[in-house]
């Protein structure tokens, strides 16, 4: 079998390209393609992983026959390419007319409801798309997934994420992923579905304070944007059980979260909006993404070493045989030393993941999200061979 990511060498895709020449690798896979616009960075991390599958190509997604040209023929389009950048639906409508499987990271949702309007075009031309394949979303829609099979009615889902960094204290703003994500996360108004409907609310409202384990301890979530409410309450199996609300939430360690908070109050969050500087217009974000840039490179002997953990978590509350039942799945990943080479271990081993589940399923042509793809059980073990932290608990009432 034949996979190309695009974005290849990008700090997600690079991580994807890793898991999927490991040992946890489900199907035989025998060549990936790992198409990047730096083809140093490509060649660099084809020679770095060593394995005589990977192929190292030059791609410049932006030139628009480079996307096709690229996934001819392949089994499976991986799309690492960032969300923001701007060529989702280019790269998704080329995977349409090379009739190559596709699948993509999402992010925000910015693209999600466009995606799904094409499904009927995907099913007549006999190809299947995942999209939102990452931790947030991806493995985040297959926990509600989970919570959501144990109940027969359900009241509502509400899913978390959050992150915490243990060490000393960075002198370095080092961003947990994309800038321009973060700063989406918190300037944008997000949709989120409340009685019964998807509604607008503010950025960074909802606020709520939950109790987890160390080393969180009580835990300030945010609603902000992201895909998953946009496909999770209107999903199978879900959508008729009667659900009235689904709801997402973000927490970051405080420190880095005062820093984004100040970066939008300073006029970052509009970063589709240029700036003039000396009669030129400046897109502020990528001038941030620069300086932030530079001064990890300067400084980068003062950073601490930290140990980031995660923890992500569905709770769905409704009925199980007559009564009132809570349904709860973590997924908690802890430092590891398999995690060390990996810029966001969660996200690119969940995207291997869904990658291969993919190309081991037989063909369901359409535009899916994971919840409404992925089998339960299958997934969830591959996440324990990976080390992460899976429990599922239900109480009732």
């Amino acid at each position: 079998m034949k996979i190309t990511i695009l974005g290849g060498a990008g700090l997600i895709g690079a991580g994807i390209a890793r898991d999927l020449v490991s040992s946890h690798t489900i199907c035989p896979l025998d060549t990936i393609y790992i198409c990047d616009v730096s083809e140093e960075k490509a060649q660099a991390l084809a020679a770095e992983l060593d394995d005589p599958r990977l192929r190292a190509a030059k791609i410049d997604v932006s030139h628009g026959q480079s996307a096709l040209a690229a996934i001819a023929g392949a089994d499976l389009c991986i799309n690492a390419v960032p969300t923001l950048a701007g060529f989702q639906m280019a790269i998704f409508a080329a995977a349409l007319e090379a009739r190559v499987p596709y699948m993509d990271l999402g992010g925000l949702g910015t693209f999600t409801v466009a995606q799904k309007a094409w499904h009927d075009q995907f099913r007549t031309a006999g190809v299947t798309a995942v999209i939102g394949t990452g931790a947030d979303p991806g493995m985040s829609n297959v926990l509600c997934r989970v919570v959501a099979d144990r109940l027969d009615t359900i009241e509502r889902i509400n899913l978390y994420w959050a992150a915490e960094l243990l060490g000393a204290e960075s002198p370095v703003l080092v961003p947990t992923y994309n800038v321009a994500t973060l700063l989406a996360e918190y300037a944008q108004p997000s949709t989120q579905f409340l009685d019964g409907r998807h509604v607008e609310v503010p950025a960074m409202s909802g606020t709520e304070t939950i109790d987890l384990p160390p080393p969180w301890g009580a835990t300030r979530f945010m609603y902000s944007p992201h895909s998953e409410p946009l496909t999770v309450p209107l999903a199978e199996g879900i959508s008729n059980k009667g659900i009235r609300e689904f709801t997402w939430k973000l927490h970051l360690p405080e420190r880095t979260h005062e820093a984004w908070v100040g970066l939008v109050k300073a006029g970052f969050g509009r970063s589709d909006e240029p700036v003039i500087v000396r009669g030129m217009p400046v897109n502020p974000v990528e001038v941030l993404q620069a300086v932030i840039d530079r001064n990890i490179a300067a400084h980068r002997n003062t950073i601490p070493a930290q140990e980031s953990h995660e923890i992500h978590f569905a709770i769905g509350t409704g009925t199980r045989d007559g009564s009132t039942r809570r349904v709860r799945c973590d997924v908690i990943v802890r430092p590891d030393p398999a995690y060390a080479p990996y810029a966001d271990a969660a996200t690119s081993m969940n995207a291997s993941i869904a990658a291969q589940l993919i190309l081991c399923a037989p063909p369901r042509p359409g535009v899916w999200a994971p919840e409404e793809f992925f089998a339960v059980e299958p997934y969830l073990a591959e996440l324990r061979k990976r080390r992460f932290q899976v429990s599922i608990t239900e109480e009732t009432f």
